[in-house]
């Protein structure tokens, strides 16, 4: 047990994998946009993670929403019933509390501290005071699917190779996500549809139909890789109606087009 300690190390992540080990539920009360996304991140890697409600402002939460990677774990979580998001005006300092203690968190530098209490008379005084903001607050709308979503539907809808070619392109990103941050995820999946030789018409429908983008965003970010030189298209003709487009890697821009590849062009042109 670790309920009263003070906790230190070099991430969120590591002082919050503590935390989890302590206990079967937790409430994180304003915390960072960095503190949401190592949430997100410690819940997908551990075992059995405990129940988790986040209450923050808004504000924070659309800002760190935006990264496709965040808000999909988070809606996968969400679907799982594993995190509950709410949103309001909480409290001074991020604060993670359980049953048992409320540790404040603290970043400086490359270093963390969870500065925390098991006093009963102020656990229960906190548990209290946010149990009652947290009652009173609104559900956070979540719009990025479940990335399990995605990518189960991406195998079915368009293709198993193309599925593992957008999962090995966003673990390539993963891995770079410290030094650049946020990545469109529309491009990333046109490139990966171009690699396949995918119909426009067919990434799109499905990114519509699964929550990623509407099929206009499709069209324009299409439209945009096309001017940049890094995809091209051909017309099939069908039945009925104006030909479909296929999608298709514009091979003087891309030496190999693996998947580490795709991701470096997908973090330039975000």
């Amino acid at each position: 047990m670790v309920d009263g300690v003070n906790l230190h190390g070099e991430s969120f992540e590591e002082v919050l994998e503590t935390v989890f080990e302590s206990t079967d539920a937790l409430l994180l009360v304003d915390p960072t946009g960095g503190m949401v996304e190592a949430l997100t991140t410690v819940t997908s890697t551990v075992a059995n993670p405990p129940s988790v409600r986040i209450l923050t402002e808004a504000a924070v939460l659309k800002d760190v929403m935006d990264d496709f990677v965040v808000a999909s774990n988070a809606a996968d979580h969400i679907e799982s019933g594993t995190l509950s998001v709410r949103t309001g005006t909480a409290a001074a300092n991020a604060l993670v509390l359980t049953d048992e203690a409320v540790w404040a968190l603290v970043g400086a530098d490359d270093h963390v501290a969870a500065l925390g209490t098991d006093a009963d008379d102020f656990v229960a005084a906190a548990g209290d005071t946010y149990e009652t903001q947290w009652e009173r607050a609104e559900s956070f709308n979540l719009r990025t699917p479940p990335l399990s979503l995605v990518r189960e539907t991406l195998g079915e809808d368009i293709g198993q190779d193309t599925r593992a070619d957008f999962d090995a392109t966003l673990e390539a990103l993963q891995s770079a996500r410290d030094a650049t941050g946020e990545f469109d995820e529309v491009t990333l999946t046109l490139l990966v549809a171009a690699r396949n030789d995918v119909l426009l018409y067919d990434i799109s429908k499905w990114g519509e139909d699964v929550g990623i983008a509407s099929k206009a965003t499709f069209s324009r970010t299409k439209t945009t890789l096309e001017e940049e030189g890094l995809i091209r298209t051909e017309k099939v003709p069908i039945d009925v109606g104006r030909p479909r487009l296929r999608l298709k890697l514009n091979e003087d821009r891309f030496e190999e087009a693996t998947p580490a590849e795709l991701a470096a062009v997908t973090l330039n042109h975000a």
